[in-house]
């Protein structure tokens, strides 16, 4: 599809945006509420992240800008760092239901990203009482209006992140609406608006070949990524141009990064014609130590300018710590008594990030004695198969993704019945 032009001079689109300007990127952050902030987009880059999206803001909301902190803590044009030269390349995501609050706030972030992103996929009940995100995706006459007013009003290209519906058919139609209305990018998360929680189930990698070969437009693949060698898994399957991590990023921002020492391709002598044990198949990635990663993420909120709200910096430590924290419980209980005053969210946290701090060095001293009763036994031999999701689990002290075993029933995971409606726009529907 090609670009616009807007006084006179030519704005990029498609493939040609993602080369020129996203620089062909292959790892991409997902969008994650109160989760890809400043300072965890910093560490996911340190890590291989090539493209990294904000967190969802309320379009709504943002453009009214009634609610001060509002603004500032969900994009803070202030101090220049958020979509400063270290925060690059950035999509902005909104969920909107009104083209004209979608298209004040996209302006007022215009300068400081790359790209305008439309959340089209969240599931959550937030979701469905602001009549926003997966609960859109049968109004496509308002889908398209608020895409293609961002595409012909804006200076930088609108993208769109979506579900797929129950069927092949009516998920490729949907994309191609989708890229008629000027998205130049799609990111399709292979899960139905029902699948979500512990019924999640699995992401389909056959819609999103479908739509991928459906479309013109660079499409990115969700869904699915728990180790490393799901990346390039998921790009056969899918065609995709790249890959987004959402879940995978939070608990293994290193989930891009190969493993520095890998292991031999079978756990046998190497005249032996035996196969790969299964945990080696799925040990080709890097897994730092928890305690660094967590560290060095505190390290990066203290040293900005730009805040970090509490709860961020929360959610981020008992993810990355959650195997080391499932054994040393009474750490887990210190951590979860923190409280940040208002007071103390200053430039350098105050003593609030300092007690964080404290523990998570207590629990890295308790793990170096883990490390070293472990001596002499490598990664394979130290994660065995848990026998309920297939899948290893690595030692404690590592980064590694949170595994939820499928819904007991298939069933549990597939959504209802859909009806044929589409197009359909629903009058007076207002964010709450």
């Amino acid at each position: 599809m090609p670009g616009v032009t807007l006084d006179g001079s030519r704005k990029l689109g498609g493939y040609e945006f993602f080369e020129k300007v996203l620089g062909s990127p292959k790892y991409i952050v997902a969008p994650m509420v109160d989760q890809s902030e400043l300072a965890w987009r910093k560490l996911s880059r340190r890590y291989g992240a090539q493209v990294v999206y904000t967190p969802m803001i309320n379009a709504k909301m943002y453009a009214e800008g009634n609610r001060k902190p509002y603004r500032e803590q969900n994009f803070d044009t202030v101090h220049g760092e958020e979509g400063g030269p270290e925060d690059r390349p950035l999509i902005v995501q909104f969920c909107a239901n009104n083209a004209e609050h979608l298209l004040t706030s996209a302006k007022l972030l215009e300068p400081y990203c790359d790209a305008v992103d439309i959340n089209l996929g969240c599931p959550q009940d937030i979701a469905r009482r602001g009549h926003y995100g997966s609960f859109l995706q049968d109004e496509w006459d308002l889908i398209y209006e608020m895409i293609n007013t961002l595409h012909k009003n804006l200076s930088i290209p609108v993208t769109a992140k979506f579900r797929v519906f129950p069927t092949v058919e009516k998920t490729v139609e949907y994309a191609k609406m989708l890229e008629r209305a000027g998205a130049q990018i799609l990111t399709c998360h292979g899960r139905t608006r029902e699948q979500r929680g512990q019924r999640s189930g699995l992401a389909d990698w056959e819609k999103i070949r479908a739509v991928k070969e459906a479309v013109s437009v660079p499409v990115i693949a969700n869904g699915n990524l728990l180790f490393y060698g799901d990346i390039e898994r998921c790009l056969a399957a899918t065609g995709a141009d790249a890959v987004m991590s959402a879940e995978g990023n939070l608990y293994n921002p290193a989930i891009f990064m190969p493993s520095p020492d890998p292991l031999p391709s079978t756990s046998a002598s190497a005249s032996s014609s035996s196969a790969p044990s299964p945990a080696s198949l799925f040990l080709t990635g890097y897994h730092p130590r928890n305690t660094s990663l967590a560290l060095e993420y505190l390290a990066i909120v203290r040293s900005q300018q730009t805040l970090t709200t509490p709860s961020a910096v929360k959610g981020h430590l008992f993810k990355l710590l959650r195997p080391a924290l499932g054994k040393y419980t009474d750490l887990r209980e210190r951590l979860g008594k923190v409280r940040v005053e208002r007071a103390e969210r200053d430039k350098d946290g105050g003593a609030a990030w300092g007690r964080y701090e404290e523990i998570i060095k207590e629990l890295d001293a308790r793990l170096e004695a883990d490390i070293e009763a472990a001596k002499g036994k490598n990664l394979e031999e130290l994660s065995p198969i848990d026998p309920a999701t297939g899948f290893p689990v690595l030692p404690h002290w590592l980064a590694q993704p949170y595994i939820r075993p499928l819904p007991a029933e298939p069933e549990a995971a597939k959504p209802p019945p859909q009806s044929e409606k589409s197009g359909v726009e629903v009058a007076g529907a207002q964010f709450v």
